[in-house]
């Protein structure tokens, strides 16, 4: 029995270093998903976040045109990162709204001018309550809208050059 004791603590050790192990193997999905994919978007009336760009408001989204809500920030570095790929769906056809977040305007025209602007509306969420009431957990996040104001599909993070047709199909199937 002594003998089976001395081998306890080694025993121990190995079960823990093993469900370690597994955790850094095979870790758990970071990403939090908004239960609001496939209702409709949240009422929200925002102001202008940019000098040259109007407000925005839920109630814009039920024109019965498909576009999406790109959740952004100035100060954030995967947003200038994505500008490239908001760029080239703008320039096929898809119409971008956006809200930014915990901004302030001049530094939103500075973000603008120095990556574009691929938007059409841009609402100012000054304190994330819109963005919390969207389900989004950060920036950047992008919403696919349908035409009556109904979110299709999330998109966590920053849209990279390969998410772009997936995207655009998206849109386009939700015509």
């Amino acid at each position: 029995m002594k003998r089976a004791l001395i081998w306890l603590p080694l025993l121990l050790f190995l079960a823990f270093f093993g469900l370690f192990a597994s955790g850094l193997l095979k870790p758990d999905n970071r990403i939090i998903a908004s239960r609001l994919v496939g209702q409709p978007l949240p009422a929200f009336s925002l102001p202008a976040a940019a000098s040259d760009r109007s407000a925005l408001a839920s109630t814009q989204f039920a024109t019965g045109k498909p576009r999406l809500l790109n959740i952004f920030a100035s100060w954030c570095i995967p947003c200038a990162a994505e500008a490239p790929q908001l760029m080239a769906l703008k320039q096929a056809g898809v119409e971008i709204d956006a809200i930014a977040i915990r901004d302030a305007r001049p530094d939103v025209d500075r973000f603008l001018a120095r990556y574009g602007n691929p938007y059409t509306r841009i609402g100012l969420d000054a304190r994330s309550a819109v963005q919390m009431a969207l389900g989004s957990s950060g920036v950047p996040e992008t919403f696919v809208i349908d035409g009556k104001g109904k979110i299709l599909h999330q998109h966590v993070g920053d849209i990279r050059e390969d998410d772009v047709a997936g995207i655009l199909k998206i849109v386009r199937d939700a015509q």
